[in-house]
């Protein structure tokens, strides 16, 4: 049985004594109120679980009562008391916004079943309501961090297209944090209430992934034993977020290209079309206009995607933010673990902020979060931090040589971090992944462009 904080509210005081009592015998918390304006007084007083308030008042009616509950109050629950139940008083105190209409006598087994009700509907209310808290603050703007001006910029654009049904391309570096920004962008949206799907198009498979975003029917191919409902129709009324987009096929291209003109499909093996209400977010860490040049990625395509464009900053580029991100993944990850560490020491910001961060954000979140669990001080010191992260040149040193670009330039602390990393780990290229705080796919890449191709003997 739910115990709870009670307010009774009735002018007749031998009704309320005893409705009192017996309530109290339950194990309630029981206030009593002989009338509407006592029971505003101790509603504004006092917090109360559930009220149960007569209809009939010297000073009122129970109806007023329900009405500043809602406005004052809201998700505090109210059971209404009559002597003259009708089937219309009942239809329009449930109209109204009453948990339940009991008529007096009151029986004390109705009574109880009524307010144990009550009581466990508050409960799941509350629950919603804590659950929606830690959704907003986990994939809400306030787990977005920065004051740079290039992220500013990113949260004026988010503020301003989050309402809209707009499609949303993010580009950025991988561990930018794209991801994150696709579920503020819903959390802040109309369809906050309707459900985030998201699927890496570069993780998948061209058969495998058609089937994930759009269904399947029985029989369609191989393996095939059962129906299967595809993300497009699992984002319906919500949205959908495509992260590497970049990474599609052409024939996958051309069906993309139909669903984001007319939001309508087929699943794979089957004749009915379907229609879908989803908002799309899409991202990439490639150039799709040198793709587009390239022949890669289809150019009617690209104009429908790049509708809004938000360019996410590397970290190496937002350098002032690194102590601002560093404290902030500290205090959530000490949150998280139960762990009482509060800062760092200089040298050890100073070398957060030498470090150029090829992984980006994600990157310096897995480094704090190691840190974090495998130090024994209070603050995290040099020793805390990865050996190649501490040996880092600062970036500013490197300079450009004559005759190379930025990116040409960067290449070879980029080859050497990645090739110390895949030599500790034994050339084991998920363990690799997971401590530079990247994708298997964007290693993959990153490898094969800097020529760091294991040799058979490995």
């Amino acid at each position: 049985m739910k115990r709870g904080a009670l307010l009774l509210v009735d002018d007749d005081r031998s009704v309320l004594e005893s409705m009192a009592d017996w309530l109290r015998q339950l194990g309630h918390r029981v206030d009593e109120a002989s009338g509407a304006e006592v029971a505003r007084q101790r509603l504004d007083q006092n917090r109360y679980d559930l009220v149960l308030c007569d209809i009939r008042l010297q000073d009122g009616d129970g109806f007023e009562i329900l009405a500043y509950c809602r406005e004052q109050h809201p998700g505090l629950q109210v059971i209404l008391l009559t002597g003259y139940g009708t089937v219309e008083t009942g239809v329009e105190a449930i109209r109204a916004g009453a948990f339940d209409l009991l008529t007096k006598p009151l029986l004390d087994e109705e009574l109880k079943i009524s307010v144990d009700r009550a009581l466990s509907q508050r409960e799941v209310i509350e629950e919603n309501r804590q659950l929606k808290a830690q959704l907003d603050l986990r994939f809400g703007m306030d787990n977005v961090v920065g004051h740079d001006h290039r992220m500013l910029r990113v949260f004026d654009i988010i503020d301003s297209v989050a309402a809209t049904r707009a499609t949303v391309m993010i580009t950025g570096e991988s561990g930018t944090g794209k991801s994150l920004i696709a579920r503020a962008i819903h959390r802040h949206s109309g369809r906050r209430n309707g459900p985030f799907v998201e699927i890496a198009c570069g993780a998948l498979p061209e058969t495998l992934l058609e089937s994930e975003l759009f269904g399947h029917v029985a029989g369609a191919f191989t393996g095939a034993v059962g129906n299967k409902i595809g993300k497009f129709m699992q984002a319906d009324k919500g949205t959908i977020f495509l992260d590497e987009i970049g990474t599609a096929s052409p024939s996958m291209q051309v069906k993309l290209l139909r669903v984001l003109q007319d939001f309508e499909f087929e699943q794979v093996g089957g004749g009915t079309t379907y229609r879908v209400d989803a908002r799309v977010i899409l991202a990439t860490n490639e150039d799709l206009t040198a793709a587009v040049a390239a022949g890669r990625f289809r150019q009617d395509l690209y104009y429908r995607v790049n509708v809004i464009n938000i360019e996410l900053p590397s970290l190496r580029d937002r350098g002032n933010d690194i102590p601002l991100l560093a404290q902030h993944f500290l205090d959530k990850i000490c949150d998280d673990a139960g762990k009482a560490v509060r800062g760092y020491t200089d040298q050890a910001m100073s070398a957060l902020q030498r470090y150029h961060w090829p992984g980006n954000v994600r990157e310096l979140q897995n480094v704090i979060e190691r840190a974090v669990l495998l130090g024994k001080r209070e603050v995290i010191g040099l020793e805390d931090l990865p050996p190649h992260l501490v040996a880092g040149e600062p970036l500013v040193t490197r300079g450009v040589s004559a005759g190379r670009s930025l990116k040409e330039a960067l290449e070879a602390p980029e080859r050497q971090i990645i090739l110390e990393t895949l030599r500790s780990n034994n050339w084991n290229r998920n363990q690799t992944a997971d401590i530079l705080g990247i994708n298997r796919t964007t290693l993959y890449k990153k490898m094969k462009r800097l020529g760091l191709e294991p040799s058979p003997s490995r």
